[in-house]
């Protein structure tokens, strides 16, 4: 074990999986020479070589064809985005031709392709700081991950190398620990605590579709991804001095989703709070939402309450991002409502 930060988790995924599997390539903007746009790349152009790891044109339709291609020809491309909200200039590679192919061909021909994307609100404006997990967890024949911390990173994106399927494996740029070279700098937030974690050296995979459970609880559950895990945990500190237990459960992947995870939890607190950074309407916390409604209704003592993001472009002020994206209040004024009638 030694502490890492999710950024140097990542990369060591990557090593580890290109040292093992000659098939594995990793292309995109700038991931050679430069090292990538947050430098999760660093080095790997200097220890594998320029063929396996490809500086690309700024053409997302392009690489993406390529690596769909790449894929479809048995190698296993890992396609490298400099901010997950560009993936929109390759939405039919990704969309109508990878997520499909497997279907439409009966199953003899596959896409292991893993997409990484950095996303998240971290003061670069409306055209940089999207959450695009909702797009995608609505598309079929896509795999979305969403990790939390650099242990989850690493045995999540190790599996995602090794899966059949096209994996869109979405990172949380304020996660990532270190200093972003790629402009722009991240509003300080108290509540994510150290960034650094303890993960093993070894290769190791964590299955997707299984969340987990990261705190304990009895008065109420709250379902959190991304960055919001972090604020959930801050939250619930605050909420144990008032006496309120909450369960923080990290679904860890969104497609496919650990709905039993989830429905057991609200079977024991009886009550459930939904928190995610993108927007409120048509996202991933009112699938959740709807997951818990439609299956655990039973079990319910009180309506499912959503901490979402506004319905707004993600401003650049941040004073006006913070206003737009979910906050520690936020969650505490949704658990303290649920838990009203305990």
């Amino acid at each position: 074990m030694r502490e890492m930060s999710m950024m140097a988790a990542i990369r060591e995924a990557i090593v580890q999986e290109m040292q093992a599997d000659p098939r594995v390539i990793l292309l995109g903007e700038d991931v050679g020479k430069f090292g990538g746009a947050f430098h999760v790349t660093h080095g790997l152009l200097e220890e594998f070589g320029a063929r396996r790891v490809w500086d690309t044109p700024i053409s997302e339709a392009g690489f993406m064809g390529l690596g769909l291609g790449a894929a479809l020809t048995g190698l296993r491309p890992i396609v490298e985005l400099q901010y997950a909200d560009f993936i929109f200039c390759a939405m039919d590679q990704v969309v109508n031709e990878a997520a499909k192919i497997r279907l439409m061909s009966g199953g003899q021909a596959s896409v292991p392709l893993v997409i990484r994307a950095p996303q998240g609100a971290t003061g670069r404006g409306a055209q940089h700081s999207q959450s695009v997990e909702a797009y995608f967890m609505h598309t079929p024949g896509m795999k979305v991950v969403l990790p939390s911390n650099p242990y989850d990173a690493k045995g999540l994106l190790t599996a995602a190398m090794r899966d059949n399927n096209p994996v869109l494996f979405l990172e949380h740029k304020m996660l990532y620990g270190s200093a972003s070279p790629g402009g722009g700098k991240a509003v300080s937030d108290p509540t994510i605590g150290r960034f650094g974690m303890d993960v093993p050296e070894a290769s190791y995979m964590i299955p997707l579709g299984k969340g987990a459970v990261v705190r304990n609880g009895k008065h109420a559950t709250v379902v959190a991804t991304g960055v919001m895990v972090h604020r959930a945990l801050a939250a619930a500190e605050q909420l144990a001095a008032e006496g309120i237990e909450i369960e923080v459960i990290d679904p860890r992947t969104l497609a496919p989703l650990d709905a039993d995870l989830i429905l057991s939890s609200v079977q024991k607190t009886h009550r459930a709070v939904v928190v995610t950074e993108d927007a409120r309407r048509a996202g991933v916390g009112a699938e959740l939402m709807a997951v818990i409604a439609g299956e655990g209704f039973d079990d319910l003592d009180a309506p499912v309450i959503r901490v979402c993001a506004d319905d707004a472009p993600i401003p650049f002020a941040p004073a006006a991002q913070d206003r737009v994206i979910p906050n520690l209040n936020d969650i505490l004024a949704a658990v303290r409502r649920v838990t009203s009638d305990e």
